[in-house]
């Protein structure tokens, strides 16, 4: 496959031009990559406006994910997820509250959103899960919220794969807010891969209407690179929105570096991706199998996740990340009840040897399960949009009780919010703030 935008870069640095433009490296070393690390200059395209190499790059994306339109953003998801939400705000019926109905799990970026478009959530809250990381919505779940809804929302809007790894029946998901003539969003941050599995698990196959992917979590690309893609059918018209979603959340100096990435990015998946996904799936079966004989169990459905639950262990999160940090291993995250592995199809055969090496060593079970509290509905005294634009002071989370939250205070990872922004701090609060060991909170000022 083609690969224009590097192509044109590599070109570019052969012509040895003296560099009177941005950025202000001017393309000489010193971690090594400046060379590379261009501007919107005559023939490099514009991201936001691609008329040339970005958008023969972002249209062999497309056909790849077999979607109406891809976008490039170089912010990451949070941009991503930004410019998805914004692309349904304008699309939706109008309606007196604007809200969107979400997954409890969702990620702190999400309510960021709301709080720039002004609009508000109303949460699908987990059934029988503890913890803030997982939030499994049965499709007979949704249809019964969609059913009771007074004003259609302006999406539902769905995380999966989640950061435990479980995902969505986003096929049954889809067929309900089909009946109810409502989009179906998924942040898609941990999947991209999955379009190139085996069997094609992408939630655009899947009948997702609009999601964001995290193209650096699971592919080689550089941390920032991420797509959008709109379904094939496009049934709501978001392909021809998405670019100004985007530039809206985006900055005007975008990475060319993560461009080049992304783009090279098609090759390997056009060519090499799905043996190579095919190969660590295998791989980390076998780490399983040592873990199924070590009594261990992994919650994860992702096939290039594993999700340890080491409740058992009686381990706090701190002394479970530095058992694996001893031995050469590097977690994704750590809270004390699970360790979450995150594969591609670059992990090499090595690093799951050392990985199920490291598991064959993990101390026998000697404490009780502790589990994270339930997270429950909470009390809200203000909208998004004015606790997060609210003057607010940071006080310990033992002091919090009552105060109102003004920004989400988790860690990233994994950064799927406690208390969300205008809801009361609450018993319940107080308690996931102690488990996930968080400490300090943005809370509303008090007059």
């Amino acid at each position: 496959m083609k690969t224009p935008i590097a192509d044109f870069v590599k070109e570019y640095i052969k012509k040895d031009y003296a560099r009177f433009h941005m950025p202000g490296h001017k393309g000489k070393p010193s971690l090594g990559c400046e060379s590379s690390d261009i501007t919107e200059i005559p023939g490099a395209d514009e991201l936001y406006a691609p008329k040339g190499i970005i958008l023969e790059s972002e249209n062999n994306a497309a056909r790849l994910f077999t979607s109406s339109r891809t976008v490039y953003c170089t912010g990451g998801s949070s941009q991503a997820i930004n410019a998805m939400l914004f692309a349904a705000f304008l699309r939706a019926d109008k309606c007196s509250k604007p809200y969107v109905l979400a997954g409890r799990n969702a990620h702190k970026s999400f309510i960021y959103a709301l709080s720039k478009l002004g609009a508000e959530v109303s949460f699908i809250y987990p059934e029988n899960e503890g913890g803030i990381l997982s939030c499994n919505v049965p499709a007979k779940t949704l249809e019964k919220r969609l059913s009771a809804c007074r004003e259609k929302p302006l999406a539902v809007y769905i995380t999966s794969p989640d950061y435990l790894g479980g995902t969505a029946d986003i096929k049954a998901l889809s067929a309900v807010c089909a009946e109810f003539n409502v989009p179906l969003l998924v942040d898609n941050a941990h999947g991209s891969y999955l379009k190139f599995c085996e069997e094609d698990l992408h939630p655009l196959t899947l009948g997702a209407d609009m999601c964001c992917d995290s193209a650096h979590k699971t592919l080689p690309v550089l941390t920032g690179g991420a797509y959008i893609h709109a379904a094939a059918d496009d049934k709501y018209g978001f392909a021809g929105i998405l670019k100004r979603a985007s530039e809206i959340f985006g900055s005007t100096s975008p990475s060319y570096l993560v461009l080049e990435s992304l783009d090279l990015c098609n090759d390997y998946l056009e060519n090499t991706a799905a043996a190579d996904i095919k190969a660590s799936r295998e791989r980390a079966d076998a780490v399983r199998a040592v873990m199924k004989s070590r009594g261990i169990s992994d919650v994860s459905s992702e096939p290039l996740k594993i999700s340890a639950d080491l409740s058992q262990l009686g381990m706090t999160s701190s002394e479970m990340s530095a058992f694996f940090e001893s031995r050469g291993v590097e977690p994704e995250y750590c809270d004390g009840e699970f360790a979450v592995f995150m594969f591609t199809g670059k992990n090499e055969s090595g690093d799951f040897k050392r990985l199920a090496s490291v598991f064959e060593a993990l101390p026998r079970a000697n404490a009780p399960v502790k589990r994270p509290p339930a997270v429950m509905p909470a009390q809200r005294a203000l909208s998004v949009r004015e606790a997060v634009f609210s003057p607010c002071e940071e006080i310990k989370t033992e002091n919090a009780l009552g105060r109102i939250c003004a920004a989400p205070s988790v860690s990233c990872p994994p950064a799927i919010p406690i208390a969300v922004s205008g809801e009361i701090i609450s018993e319940n609060h107080i308690e996931l703030f102690k488990y996930y060991n968080i400490d300090k909170i943005c809370v509303v000022c008090e007059e």
